[in-house]
């Protein structure tokens, strides 16, 4: 029994050593494909190993989930790089770029409160790391973003998306009717699983636009650019027919940049483009000028500032100069990629190191007059807390397309239409009457001090647009055969969006009296209150806009009180009016006070009768009528009784 007991022990041990040797020798293995840019295949088994590592093995179990984050955060998979890392500095992970990079995938998650935790923990470490000071001052920056409107607008180009593969960097040729893509989309040449993404291997495919504008289906490039091996992220000289593009095999990990020339319907054999003397050096992305002379590419070239950088060298003489690094402006310690070069020599890449909502942002960046580059993030909706990436336009205008993995579960990348529609500045309103009726065929005149002259008229219904400049000061003035004119001023100054300007012009009548709603005066006086000093300055405009005319002034009371104390009090009140006016610069001699009292009692109108049922057209609101109401409407007529008016006397005032 006992020898049999001995025997079990003998085989458990040996059986614990022979699983540990076999998990060491499946984790060295794991190593070497992380050291060789495998992430896929190295994550894959450090998740299936990891957890049989001993617990007691804290410190191997802290740098093989740290590992293992590294991987996810490559592939871009920042939920699970956040538990990886997380889990690392619970063992004890004694690297402090651990902080960084689980701030980095926090980051990439939009979790920006604890994604600023962890960059402040790791700056007591390294308080001078950029790319940690870059992400937390993006926690501000993204709060200032939110507060200035984007004028993009961001759709998803489904003519563009298939449904279980990735679809990237968009790349718009000549006149904007090619199309070329890189895809993971299964074909004839794609079918070999990278083991750096764990996804097919990418293809380039095109597309053209038909007559009637419509995007034709995507198919694989014509001639020798597929392979079995990873291609993708194109450029075109400007006549279409040099492509530059990436290829990545699977047995050299390196990333390079060949050229192919396009004869008749297909593209040739591609050749290399030798860049660096170092064949391992990485490169990619390219994104050749529009001139052809200026190839820009990512490169993990030595020199950097870290990750990988952005490149550019200048064909002369048929060859490549040695390239030169873009700078500390552009470059960070991450990742800045995707470059892509406008006509005016604007350029766009893609960065994980500036500051920005998280994962890669794309930024645009352009020369000052000493050469300098100025960098600024291109904000949401192109932007998100995702990949963001693979940027391009519709020759000089703001539409165009790009690559984005936002929302995407199982992250895969999907093209995205950009468009910037165009700045529009108007003002429109509509020109009425004084009780509101639409007065059409209205004349309209604005003029600019830009030299702008604008004569249009109303439409029927009264309304009215006209298109503005940006940066001008306008006068308009509205008139109408029968009713004084009226003025209206604006100033289209600092303005950084479009904007829609409204302005109602009403016109008072020069053939009858019109009610002024908000002239008040003190209670049984003829004070004016401060509530009237809107209505006055109306007045004031009215008489400046039109000055030619002289006109009445009237006050009137209700039944209220003596018939001699009503005139007094009118007259006392048509005088405090013409005082403003006349104090106001007016001549005396355009404004006469009149107060008729209780004797010019109100004749309902349309207006009146729509806004009180009791009352009907033609009623005239005499002591009799009043007399004959319940108490409550008397005082609705007693208010409407008691009014200010002006009416039209002259219109040839100082005109012989």
């Amino acid at each position: 029994m006992l020898r049999r007991i001995v025997y079990i022990l003998l085989m458990a041990a040996l059986s614990l050593s022979f699983m540990s040797c076999n998990v060491k020798a499946r984790l060295r293995k794991a190593d070497k494909q992380y050291e060789q840019g495998e992430y896929y295949s190295a994550s894959e088994l450090y998740r299936k190993n990891q957890r049989r590592i001993p617990m007691k093995n804290k410190s191997w179990r802290a740098e093989v989930n740290f590992k293992m984050g590294e991987c996810y955060r490559i592939m871009n998979n920042h939920q699970r790089a956040v538990r990886t890392y997380t889990s690392a500095i619970r063992y004890k992970y004694p690297d402090s770029t651990v902080y960084l990079n689980l701030a980095k995938s926090l980051h990439g998650c939009g979790r920006y409160k604890d994604a600023a935790k962890r960059y402040e923990e790791y700056l007591k470490w390294k308080p001078y790391d950029v790319e940690a000071l870059n992400g937390l001052s993006a926690m501000d920056s993204i709060a200032e973003w939110k507060k200035v409107k984007s004028r993009y607008k961001v759709t998803a180009a489904k003519e563009f998306n298939s449904r279980r593969n990735s679809d990237f960097c968009p790349m718009l040729v000549g006149d904007g009717s090619n199309i070329y893509i890189t895809s993971n989309r299964e074909n004839k040449t794609n079918r070999r699983t990278s083991a750096i993404t764990g996804v097919t291997n990418n293809d380039v495919y095109t597309a053209r636009k038909n007559n009637s504008g419509k995007w034709e289906e995507l198919k694989p490039v014509e001639g020798a650019v597929n392979s079995a091996e990873d291609e993708g992220v194109t450029s075109f000289t400007t006549d279409g027919k040099t492509m530059y593009f990436t290829r990545c095999e699977d047995d050299n990990v390196a990333g390079q940049i060949l050229q192919s020339q396009r004869a008749g319907g297909e593209w040739a054999e591609p050749t290399l483009v030798n860049l660096f003397a170092d064949s391992t050096v990485t490169v990619g992305h390219p994104a050749i000028s529009p001139d052809g002379t200026m190839l820009y590419f990512a490169s993990d070239a030595p020199g950097g500032y870290g990750g990988k950088d952005l490149w550019m060298s200048t064909l002369e003489d048929g060859k490549w100069t040695v390239p030169e690094n873009l700078g500390a402006s552009i470059n960070t310690s991450g990742d800045e990629v995707f470059p892509y070069v406008r006509a005016d020599g604007t350029l766009f890449f893609s960065s994980d190191g500036l500051p920005g909502y998280g994962g890669l942002d794309i930024f645009m960046a352009t020369r000052d007059s000493l050469g300098l580059w100025k960098v600024e993030n291109m904000r949401e909706p192109i932007n998100s807390y995702e990949d963001d990436f693979g940027i391009t336009f519709e020759g000089s205008s703001g539409n165009g397309y790009f690559s984005s993995n936002r929302k995407q579960r199982k992250f895969i990348d999907r093209i995205y239409r950009v468009e910037l529609p165009p700045l529009v500045y108007a003002i429109e309103g509509l020109v009425t009457d004084f009780e509101g009726e639409p007065l059409g065929e209205s004349t309209i005149r604005l003029v600019g001090d830009n030299g702008d002259i604008v004569k249009i008229r109303s439409q029927k219904n009264g309304s009215y647009r006209i298109n503005l400049s940006r940066d001008v000061r306008y006068v308009m003035m509205a008139s109408h055969r029968g009713y004084l004119n009226s003025s209206y001023k604006l100033e289209t100054n600092d303005l950084t969006d479009s904007k829609i300007y409204e302005n109602n012009f009403v016109l008072a009548s020069v053939n009858k009296s019109v009610k002024m709603d908000n002239i008040f005066y003190e209670f049984a006086k003829w004070t004016l209150t401060p509530d009237s000093e809107e209505g006055l300055n109306e007045l004031i405009k009215m008489l400046n806009d039109n000055p030619n005319i002289t006109i009445e002034i009237s006050a009137h009371t209700d039944m209220v009180g003596s018939d001699v104390a009503n005139r007094i009090l009118s007259q006392k009140r048509a005088q405090s009016v013409v005082d403003y006016l006349i104090a106001a610069g007016i001549d005396k001699e355009r404004v006469t006070p009149v107060g008729y009292g209780e004797t010019m009692p109100v004749v309902v109108d349309d207006a009146v009768e729509k806004q009180y049922d009791f009352l009907k057209t033609g009623d005239v609101l005499t002591p009799e009528f009043i007399e004959t109401l319940p108490e409550e409407q008397q005082e609705v007529c007693n208010q409407l009784n008691r009014r200010t008016e002006f009416k039209v006397l002259k219109t040839t005032y100082n005109l012989y």
